[in-house]
């Protein structure tokens, strides 16, 4: 179900533009009832949706009743910001990142969807691929990302970014959807296999969505 409503006159500040639409659409997902927001009208592009591959990732972690109790989790181009808070609320320890722009979208979720007693445990920072991710720690359990292999021109910086981030060893779930106009399956196919050994976990098949599991490799051919 998805509300719409134009918010007051601090939440116009913090978005930034005067006359800003917010949708509300509610999802169910381990037990939690997320309200995820969406700022319409602020710029933010594809970052004001929320994707079929997120929701994927979600009921994937239902579905496999995946616990991220004690675990450092970072989430990348997070957008609404819903899978690194159902990652939260399941115990995880979560940085959730995106760009600068975005990151005002994914705070008011954040505190409308995760309790107070559970925010200690979720930051959000900016994070763009290729420039400042070594800013960031190397001891992550695990690393997340639901659509976000978008553009062909951004993927030497978020294959940069991946091997960073697991250079410890964490495991990385990605899900996409297959896209031809982006090269996609090029992506999955040929380029993470360089670096990591790669699983499908899961397979939509009528919405050509697919849910990866990743471990990096013993060596490279950097190495």
């Amino acid at each position: 179900m998805t509300y719409a409503w134009r918010v007051d006159d601090v939440a116009r500040d913090e978005v930034g533009v005067s006359n800003p639409i917010v949708y509300e659409n509610k999802y169910e997902f381990c037990g939690y009832s997320l309200r995820i927001s969406r700022f319409i009208n602020a710029n933010l592009g594809f970052s004001a949706y929320v994707w079929e591959a997120g929701i994927a990732l979600c009921q994937y972690f239902q579905n496999e009743k995946i616990s991220f109790t004690g675990k450092k989790v970072i989430e990348l181009g997070s957008g609404t910001g819903i899978v690194g808070i159902l990652a939260t609320l399941l115990g995880g320890d979560v940085t959730i990142t995106d760009k600068p722009n975005i990151l005002k979208q994914i705070e008011n979720n954040v505190s409308i969807n995760v309790p107070a007693a559970c925010q200690h445990r979720v930051k959000v920072r900016a994070l763009t691929w290729g420039e400042d991710q070594t800013k960031f720690s190397t001891v992550y359990d695990f690393v997340l990302g639901s659509d976000i292999v978008y553009s062909s021109v951004s993927y030497p910086a978020l294959i940069e970014t991946l091997r960073y981030l697991a250079r410890q060893g964490a495991t990385i779930y990605l899900a996409t959807e297959i896209r031809r106009s982006n090269d996609s399956a090029l992506f999955h196919e040929k380029l993470l296999p360089r670096y990591f050994n790669c699983q499908v976990v899961e397979s939509l098949e009528t919405k050509s969505i697919i849910v990866c599991k990743l471990s990096k490799l013993a060596t490279t051919p950097e190495d």
